[in-house]
């Protein structure tokens, strides 16, 4: 059947920074459905410039649950996009709306990130459909549809763009604040600080790159068998909403504890920063302090940002709280420990051994199993390219708006022989 939007009615919540989600609308609109956004402050509305779509939501949270019930049904609202579904306003917009029986659309970054953005029908990490999935599952599906796996591109050049369009979004929401007064962001920092480390993280993409080249010429050249800790922002959702941890801190100590009692004494712990790291959180002196506390210093290194494959190409074995770049981990085959809840957290591909037993003998994962995995997601919620680039946009917006008009979700599309095509990736030099 024809691919269409009409009589159908969309509502947009917040979407990345940038201007993606009113590219994403107005595609939407072209296809012939009514669309609308919400915006909860200034950096909402420089973002979606077209005023006769925009309603602003200038009153307490407190009203919000009354106000998004009211304007499903006022609105007639068939469909709901937003980016991320933990964040209050999210939270209380899906209940609702599954409620009403509003389609929701749920875009959130790749699970197999960069080179990807995930879009899921109710729920992304822990409250995704993967969650509940079997291996054997995914594996009957794709013996259906014998399709070919995408390569990854080489790069996209999404990072400096992702701080850029955060300090900008930013920089709106703390110029507007009188407009919209009763705004409170999800996030513990206020605008102004989240505006400041946006700025210094842009100011500081030099000086934390040669430190970085630094930290791992040292380790690249030491000699020594290391294992690798995969950092999260503290603030992250994933990190908040779908691990046991209150704080970044309270993972360093278990993961070192663990490391001095059982890795061997000529085995190194590498801790790698996730590459948005701003340093809302004292990572490095606290890695330093919990070090010395357990007689380990001399063999544990802390690496700012930059690329996780050179250190992963190295490294005898991965830990992480739920970060999707254990997905990098698992594509090498290499022994992975987590400690949240992740969408590839199957028991053939992550450790249950306990963390000091991890470090003394790491079990594999299944790599063939996980490969089937991967290829699973890219011929369902992984869709190629970014929120941030411009080129990135382009490829996501050339197939997600037919996997949205699509009566099925992802999943169920690929079952029923309905997959939007997959866009295939040209590998840049």
């Amino acid at each position: 059947m024809r691919k269409t939007g009409e009589n159908r009615h969309f509502l947009f919540l917040q979407g990345p920074h940038g201007p993606f989600f009113h590219q994403l609308g107005k595609m939407v609109q072209t296809a012939g459905a009514t669309v609308w956004r919400v915006g909860f402050n200034r950096g909402d509305r420089a973002f979606w410039p077209s005023n006769d779509s925009f309603i602003a939501f200038r009153d307490p949270a407190a009203l919000w649950p009354e106000r998004i019930a009211a304007l499903l049904r006022d609105l007639t609202i068939t469909d709901l996009v937003l980016y991320g579904d933990t964040r209050p306003l999210h939270a209380e917009a899906v209940r609702a709306a599954k409620a009403a029986g509003v389609t929701v659309h749920v875009f959130e970054e790749g699970y197999l990130r960069p080179h990807w953005v995930t879009y899921e029908r109710d729920g992304v990490n822990g409250h995704s459909r993967l969650m509940q999935m079997r291996v054997a599952d995914m594996q009957a599906a794709l013996a259906e549809a014998e399709m070919d796996q995408p390569e990854a591109a080489a790069r996209w050049g999404d990072m400096r763009q992702h701080i850029f369009w955060g300090a900008l979004y930013h920089w709106f929401v703390l110029t507007g604040f009188w407009d919209f007064r009763h705004f409170r962001p999800h996030r513990k920092q206020t605008v102004w600080q989240e505006f400041l480390l946006y700025c210094k993280r842009l100011v500081m993409l030099p000086f934390h790159r040669w430190e970085r080249m630094i930290a791992q010429f040292r380790i690249r050249h030491g000699g020594f068998p290391y294992h690798l800790v995969l950092l999260q922002l503290e603030h992250d959702a994933s990190f908040q909403m779908h691990s046991p941890f209150q704080s970044m801190a309270e993972f360093l100590a278990v993961v070192t504890e663990g490391f001095a009692k059982g890795a061997a004494s000529h085995h190194h712990l590498v801790f790698k920063a996730h590459p948005l790291e701003d340093g809302r959180a004292p990572l490095k002196a606290e890695i330093r302090r919990l070090a010395r506390l357990h007689g380990v210093e001399g063999r544990v290194h802390f690496v700012r940002g930059g690329k996780l494959a050179r250190l992963l190409n190295h490294a005898r074995s991965a830990v992480t709280v739920n970060s999707t770049a254990g997905q990098q981990v698992l594509w090498r085959g290499m022994p992975l420990k987590i400690f949240g809840a992740a969408v590839y957290a199957k028991p053939e591909f992550v450790s249950s051994q306990p963390i000091a037993q991890f470090f003394a003998h790491p079990s594999r994962p299944d790599a063939r199993a996980y490969r089937e995995y991967r290829h699973y997601l890219l011929e369902t919620s992984q869709i190629t390219g970014g929120f941030y680039s411009a080129r990135g946009r382009r490829e996501v917006l050339r197939q997600v708006v037919d996997m949205m008009l699509s009566a099925e979700d992802p999943y169920d599309a690929l079952v029923s022989g309905n997959a939007a095509p997959r866009q295939q990736l040209r590998l840049v030099n």
